[in-house]
């Protein structure tokens, strides 16, 4: 029978999730976030949310962020809801209402209100906010 009883990766991870969390899920720290960016496209039956999605997707990995996609056909809210309780340092929005508007939604998850910036400056924004 062997013990172990040193510091390994899961007892680092649990530990960094109980200093960093509020009420909505977890707040990663950005050196240990497992992606930079959190990718939240919003009513991807909509041709243009679709297409700006992948395209934004492919910008932010081409600008050397990770990237968790998140093209689930599920509601807004929950979508938004699961990106809280999942905690990386970034959220970006592509939706049907601020397409028409001609912006993109960015949000740090420590903070309470986000951004909007036009499409072409997604990529510049998200690495400001997540220190790349």
């Amino acid at each position: 029978i062997m013990g172990c009883y040193g510091i390994g990766v899961g007892r680092l991870l649990a530990a960094a999730i109980e200093q960093n969390h509020d009420e909505r899920g977890i707040v990663f720290p950005t050196p240990i976030s497992p992606y930079d960016v959190h990718l939240v496209a919003l009513n991807l039956e909509n041709p243009d949310v679709e297409e700006s999605a992948e395209h934004l997707y492919k910008e932010l990995e081409a600008g050397g962020l990770s990237v968790l996609y998140d093209d689930r056909t599920e509601s807004p809210g929950v979508n938004i809801n699961d990106a809280h309780l999942l905690g990386l340092p970034v959220r970006v929005v592509v939706s049907a209402r601020n397409l028409r508007q001609d912006v993109i939604e960015i949000q740090r998850r420590n903070e309470t209100d986000g951004t909007t910036v036009h499409p072409d400056q997604a990529v510049g924004m998200v690495k400001v906010l997540t220190d790349c």
